[in-house]
């Protein structure tokens, strides 16, 4: 997948000040309060910065937390993993796999079958709707 690169002035043009912060920054949304916590709407969920297919509502699930939650991205290389030591403590900091924004958090809590909670921020998402099947 190649990668797409812009400087820190371009995004702040094309991004609103909290999907700057989340995305570029690092940030994070507060609990319940994102677009998609409650969406239920079938879709696919792209990265609010350049458009790549992260996950489908499919895998879509209500954990509870207050973020939107996955169980799987939409393919191995649309996000990509890495260790996160912020907050004097270790995670896991998932990326988009074209741009890499930060999107959010994987944790080893989420439902079968794969046991994976990707916890995403709605600030780093553009849902498009498709007409149920």
């Amino acid at each position: 997948m190649a990668k797409i690169m812009k400087s820190e002035e371009e995004w702040k043009k094309q991004l609103t000040p909290e999907q700057f912060n989340v995305t570029r920054r690092k940030g994070t949304e507060r609990a319940f309060t994102g677009e998609y916590t409650f969406t239920k709407e079938p879709g696919i969920y792209r990265c609010v910065c350049c458009g790549n297919e992260l996950f489908s509502s499919d895998q879509k699930f209500d954990s509870g937390t207050g973020w939107p939650s996955f169980t799987a991205p939409i393919s191995r290389d649309s996000v990509r993993t890495q260790e996160d030591r912020s907050f004097f403590r270790t995670r896991t900091e998932v990326l988009c796999g074209s741009c890499d924004a930060h999107l959010g958090h994987i944790f080893d809590d989420g439902p079968a079958p794969t046991g994976k909670r990707y916890c995403i921020n709605s600030a780093a998402l553009k849902l498009v709707r498709r007409e149920a099947a």
